[in-house]
């Protein structure tokens, strides 16, 4: 019997897709459920997997955008596993056993050529311009890891001879031209300022020399800076409404929740996941959605659904080194606030020059619906919960606040 592979719905609203990769080959045998193909959405990428057993003839090429509903590939349900073509099925990495009889059990162990990379590895290498010869795989038989390919860098070579100079033209995947999409409807279609403040890290340094251990031991995640960004935010929308809300045609829609979206960097580009009712989740339980949901973009199995309906953005930046920035709206939200990264300054207290670890801090809004008052407003409230945190976001008790 042949089977037609149609397209699946990722989503609401999405009508079409775009075939990142193909997993396999034409003509080979699969497995049921074994992922075939990656498959770019406008939000997301997923994977397709094989809806029975048997050989594949694709009838798609990477690259072609595919209605949601449309024949991609057709699955001959009589084909036959290739004999000494244990590689090529889905259970790789698992050892399959074939009994006649309780005495008689034969151990099929899949084996690689050495430095063949999973597809994991291979999308990884490609992206970093890594040839398979230059790595050694420490899977088996050689097999080149995800973990590999993370791990490797690129090796430094001599600068090419004139005349020798390469470029490389690729098209951009359907996920980065909606960001690109968003990003300049964001620029024209709002009227967005950006407003600045810095913030003493101190008291929040304090609080987690002494208590991430107990935090980490306790929970089971780090205590990093997010779960407090994340409070002072969720502090300052309640004092600030107008932060947590945004523009549907002549109306102003206003939000009782705080949905926060969180910016972070994945092999398909900038995911922005959403930390779902975090004005009801303790510090542990934020690090521990953030991180989650972190995970998942970077290993390229975020949702749709994950990254839908967020009421406002933190980003930050400062991991990767940035001193200030002017972050761009997500829209529809009508406000971002951009972290950047923590430096020793002198700065004048009581008086007197002191050492403190500081943070600038940017707030980008919608002048549409928010006005300067209320943006100012908004960021001197982010700004004293992150200075006075167990005053502010922690009700003056560190040990309930966290849990322990």
């Amino acid at each position: 019997m042949i089977l037609e592979m149609k397209v699946p719905s990722p989503g609401e609203s999405i009508t079409e897709v775009e075939i990142a990769q193909w997993l396999v080959s034409d003509g080979d045998y699969v497995e049921k459920d074994q992922a075939i193909a990656e498959v770019d959405s406008d939000k997301a990428t997923l994977e397709l997997p094989a809806e029975v057993s048997g050989t594949i003839t694709l009838k798609a090429v990477e690259g072609d955008a595919v209605a949601v509903g449309a024949v991609v590939c057709l699955i001959d349900t009589e084909g036959k596993a290739p004999k000494g073509n244990v590689e090529k099925l889905s259970a790789v990495n698992t050892t399959k056993v074939t009994s006649t009889s309780p005495q008689e059990v034969t151990t099929i162990t899949p084996t690689y050529a050495a430095n063949t990379p999973s597809p994991a590895a291979k999308k990884i290498m490609e992206e970093k311009g890594i040839a398979p010869h230059s790595i050694s795989g420490t899977g088996r038989g050689g097999r080149i890891t995800k973990e590999d390919a993370v791990k490797a860098t690129p090796a430094m070579g001599s600068a090419p001879e004139w005349g020798e100079r390469g470029q490389k033209r690729e098209k951009l995947s359907m996920l980065r031209r909606k960001v690109a999409e968003r990003l300049v409807e964001a620029k024209n279609e709002t009227a967005m300022l950006t407003t600045f403040n810095e913030a003493d890290m101190s008291s929040i340094f304090n609080v987690r020399n002494q208590y991430k251990d107990t935090f980490q031991e306790k929970h089971g995640v780090k205590l990093g800076f997010m779960s407090f960004f994340t409070k002072a935010v969720v502090r300052a929308l309640s004092i600030y409404p107008d932060v947590n809300s945004m523009m549907d045609g002549d109306y102003k829609i206003a939000f009782d929740y705080c949905d926060i979206s969180v910016a972070v960097s994945g092999p398909k580009g900038l995911m922005v996941p959403v930390v779902r009712n975090a004005e009801a989740l303790s510090f542990a339980g934020i690090e521990q959605e953030i991180g989650r949901l972190a995970i998942r973009a970077r290993e390229g199995k975020i949702t749709v659904d994950d990254m839908t309906g967020g009421t406002f953005t933190i980003s930050n930046g400062g991991v990767f080194g940035s001193m200030l920035s002017t972050p761009i709206i997500n829209p529809p939200q009508s406000g971002i606030l951009g972290m950047h990264n923590i430096i020793e300054r002198p700065v004048a207290i009581n008086g007197k020059v002191e050492i403190r670890p500081m943070m600038y801090l940017a707030l980008s809004y919608d002048h549409r619906i928010i006005d300067g008052r209320e943006s100012v407003g908004f960021l001197v409230a982010v700004k004293e919960a992150l200075e006075d945190p167990i005053e502010h976001i922690m009700g003056g008790n560190i040990k309930k606040a966290f849990d322990l």
